[in-house]
C-alpha cells in the first residue's frame, strides 16, 4: 500500500498543500495560496524550490478557498503527480469532544464535523470543503482528518472550563484550544533538539493571521489562550481576541445588531485590521508610519506579553519561550518587542541572533531559552496519514488471514 501522501491545510486566509513520497518526510511538491479573498497569490514548487506554477493578479483576485483548492488539484492531476496517491491528510480545526485523534473520514464523521462549523466559522467550512473536493477527485484514496483541538484535550479541569453551570460544560461549552498541529510539531522538534527543555516548562507563541499561545509541561498542553472558539485570547489578523462578554450584550441590546452582524464584526472586521483601519497583514503594518498601525502593533505586543505572564504562572515558572507561525517566524520586530524588558521573567533576547532569525534567539546568559522553530503542520498531518494507512493495511491483511509485516 506504499504510495504518496498529500496534505491539505486551510487557514482563515491561506491554503497549503504538500505531496510526500512513500516513506519520506521531505515533500516533493509544495503549494501555497495567501490572502485568499483579496489579492490572492498561488504558487506551486518542486523539491528544489523551482516554480511548477504561479498565479496572481487579476487571475486570482477575490478567489475563494474552494476555487484555489480546485485549481491545486487540477494542477497536480495535469502534472501527473497524483497517480500514486494513497492517502490525503486534512487539517480540521475543530474536533469537539469526540475526536481526540486522527480519523478516517466517512459520511457519518463528515456530518458530525459539519455540526461543529459554528464553533470555527473561519476554518471548519473550508476544511470540510477540502475533504469533499478530495473525496470527489480521488474516491479510492484514504481521507484522514487531523484535529487542531486534539492536542489540548487533556487540559486540567480548571483550564478546560468556564464558570458556567456544569450542564453547559457537559454539552460541550468548554475551552478547546486550537493550533494543536502546530504545537505538536514544535513540541516534537524540541524533544529532538533539546530534550531537557521538552521535559520542562515551555510557552509556544503561534503568531500569524490566527494567533495563540500555549503552556506546555513535559510535552503536554496544560493551558491555551484560545477557548471555546478561535476568537479568544490574542488579537489576530481580523479576529478580536479576548473580549468582555458584556460587549456582546451591549451590541445586541443597545446597538440592535443581530448575531450575523456581530459574528462578522468579531471574525472579519476586528483584530489588526479593525485597530489599524489599514490591513490585517503585519508586513504592511510594520512598513508604514501610520499612527493607527503603530497602535495596532502596540496592542498586539501588549496582549502577547500579558498572556505569556499568565501562562508562566500556570506552569509555575518558565524554561523556554518559542516563537512560530508566519509572524513569529518572520518578524524580528515583534519578537524583540515581546521580549523587551522581560529580564524580570528571565527572558533576554540577543539582537544579532534575532535579526538573523536563528533558532536560538536568547542572550547567552538568559535563564529562559528563547527560540524560533518554524512550524510544519503538514509533517504532523503526513505522519498521521501514514500511521493510519499502515493501520488500514494491517486490518486488511488480518481480514484475509494474512500476517502484517514487521
Amino acid at each position: 500500500m506504499k504510495g504518496s501522501i498529500l496534505t491539505l491545510n486551510a487557514g482563515s486566509s491561506s491554503l497549503k498543500i504538500a505531496l510526500f513520497p512513500p516513506g519520506d518526510e521531505s515533500p516533493i511538491v509544495t503549494g501555497s495560496a495567501e490572502r485568499i479573498g483579496g489579492d490572492c497569490t498561488l504558487t506551486i514548487k518542486d523539491a528544489s524550490g523551482a516554480f511548477i506554477a504561479e498565479y496572481k493578479g487579476d487571475a486570482m483576485r477575490g478567489a475563494t478557498h474552494e476555487t484555489v483548492l480546485r485549481k491545486l488539484i487540477h494542477i497536480l492531476q495535469q502534472a501527473g503527480l497524483a497517480q500514486n496517491l494513497v492517502a490525503i491528510g486534512h487539517r480540521v480545526v475543530h474536533g469537539g469532544t469526540d475526536f481526540v485523534a486522527p480519523i478516517l473520514v466517512d459520511d457519518a464523521a463528515l456530518n458530525q464535523l459539519v455540526s461543529l462549523e459554528p464553533l470555527a466559522p473561519l476554518h471548519q467550512p473550508h476544511n470540510l470543503a477540502g475533504i469533499r473536493a478530495a473525496r470527489s477527485a480521488f474516491p479510492d484514496v484514504l481521507q484522514i482528518a487531523c484535529f487542531d483541538t486534539a492536542f489540548h484535550r487533556n487540559h486540567p479541569f480548571v483550564n478546560d472550563t468556564f464558570a458556567l453551570p456544569l450542564t453547559l460544560y457537559a454539552e460541550g461549552i468548554r475551552r478547546y484550544g486550537f493550533h494543536g498541529l502546530s504545537y505538536e510539531y514544535v513540541t516534537q522538534k524540541l524533544a529532538a533538539i533539546r530534550p531537557e527543555l521538552h521535559a520542562g516548562r515551555v510557552i509556544i507563541c503561534h503568531l500569524g493571521n490566527g494567533a495563540s499561545a500555549c503552556a506546555i509541561r513535559d510535552g503536554q498542553s496544560i493551558a491555551s489562550t484560545m477557548g471555546f472558539s478561535a476568537l479568544d485570547g490574542l488579537p489576530m489578523g481580523t479576529r478580536c481576541g479576548q473580549l468582555d462578554p458584556g460587549v456582546i450584550l451591549y451590541l445586541l441590546q443597545q446597538k440592535k445588531m443581530n448575531a450575523d452582524a456581530i459574528a462578522d464584526l468579531l471574525y472579519n472586521q476586528s483584530g489588526l485590521l479593525g485597530l489599524s483601519g489599514l490591513s490585517n497583514d503585519m508586513r504592511v503594518l510594520e512598513a508604514t508610519d501610520d499612527p493607527a498601525a503603530k497602535a495596532a502593533i502596540d496592542y498586539f505586543v501588549f496582549r502577547i506579553r500579558r498572556e505569556i505572564g499568565g501562562l508562566a504562572a500556570s506552569l509555575g515558572g518558565l524554561d523556554a519561550l518559542i516563537f512560530c507561525g508566519g509572524i513569529g517566524e518572520n518578524s524580528c520586530l515583534i519578537r524583540a518587542r515581546v521580549c523587551d524588558d522581560m529580564a524580570w521573567m528571565g527572558i533576554a533576547i540577543d539582537p544579532q541572533r534575532n535579526a538573523a532569525h536563528e533558532t536560538i534567539l536568547s542572550a547567552p546568559l538568559s535563564p529562559v531559552e528563547v527560540m524560533m522553530i518554524p512550524t510544519q503542520e503538514d509533517i504532523v498531518i503526513a505522519r498521521a496519514a501514514n500511521a493510519m494507512m499502515e493501520q488500514v493495511q494491517a486490518q486488511r491483511l488480518r481480514a484475509i488471514g494474512g500476517i502484517p509485516p514487521l
